[in-house]
């Protein structure tokens, strides 16, 4: 586990709200108004915002969703399984890594207002990864629910939202 901490002392990364850690890397310039956006996204956002993110096989990023699409990048470790459900209800998940030949994908973007979690697939080891979003991320638009409000909205899905919720 050293060789986990020397990443997250060398990326200065921090403790991320969902689980795993980040820092983030990029920040545009520039902003589109409000006008110009969604409907659901209130105030002013950056064109763009990148992060890395940082999960060890001890933890899993909670489901949660943002009002963005996020775009992952894969970087180093162990690949990622991330866990998707839509709004209308329909689970898939895709694993995020270099085995190309295996199904793996090194780059995925997660559709706007989809819930999604992500663990790592080997015991004992870790993921780094860059997550980028467009319209920039901002935590207002981030919506970590309780298990309890998963599972009254998706049913069909109760292990997979009990696994990767915390409370």
């Amino acid at each position: 586990m050293n060789h986990i901490q020397d990443i997250i002392t060398k990326l200065e990364l921090l403790p991320h709200p969902e689980g795993g850690y980040y820092k983030e890397t990029y920040r545009s310039e520039g902003f589109i108004s409000e006008y110009d956006l969604d409907d659901a996204i209130e105030g002013k956002r950056n064109y763009s915002t990148a992060i890395y993110f940082l999960l060890t096989s001890n933890t899993f990023s909670a489901f949660h969703r943002i009002k963005q699409d996020e775009m992952w990048h894969f970087y180093k470790g162990s690949p990622l399984k991330l866990h998707i459900i839509s709004d209308s209800g329909e689970y898939s998940s895709v694993i995020i890594g270099n085995a190309i030949e295996k199904g793996e994908v090194p780059q995925f973007t997660v559709s706007a207002r989809d819930w999604f979690a992500s663990e790592v697939t080997e015991n004992g080891d870790y993921t780094l990864v860059g997550c980028t979003v467009s319209p920039g991320f901002d935590f207002r638009d981030f919506e970590m629910p309780e298990r309890d409000f998963l599972i009254s909205k998706f049913p069909q899905h109760s292990e997979i939202i009990t696994k990767l919720t915390r409370v």
